[in-house]
């Protein structure tokens, strides 16, 4: 049996715009992480800045008031990542150092 292997050897050979779609794909995974550790840094702040435990509230604590708080800062920090400005600036740094 006779295998042709001319097409995958052209495509191989052919490497300018995968190595720019590498690039693009690199960058792409580079923004994700950054903005992922922009809404790790913001539900840190949030966290403590909601840490503020009042002693004559308007209402009473409860089992799941932890809970809900965690989570609203989980979705606030979601939503907030991206514009604060720190993602962009860590991504740029860490670009211009590869």
């Amino acid at each position: 049996m006779q295998v042709d292997n001319s097409v995958a050897l052209l495509n191989a050979n052919y490497s300018a715009p995968f190595s720019q779609t590498k690039s693009q794909a690199g960058d792409a995974l580079l923004k994700e992480q950054t903005d992922k550790f922009e809404a790790f840094f913001l539900k840190q702040v949030l966290d403590i800045a909601m840490n503020s435990e009042e002693e004559n509230g308007l209402f009473e604590k409860d089992a799941g008031d932890k809970i809900y708080k965690s989570m609203y800062n989980d979705t606030m920090s979601s939503a907030l990542s991206g514009g604060l400005g720190l993602s962009q600036m860590l991504f740029d740094y860490l670009k211009a150092g590869r």
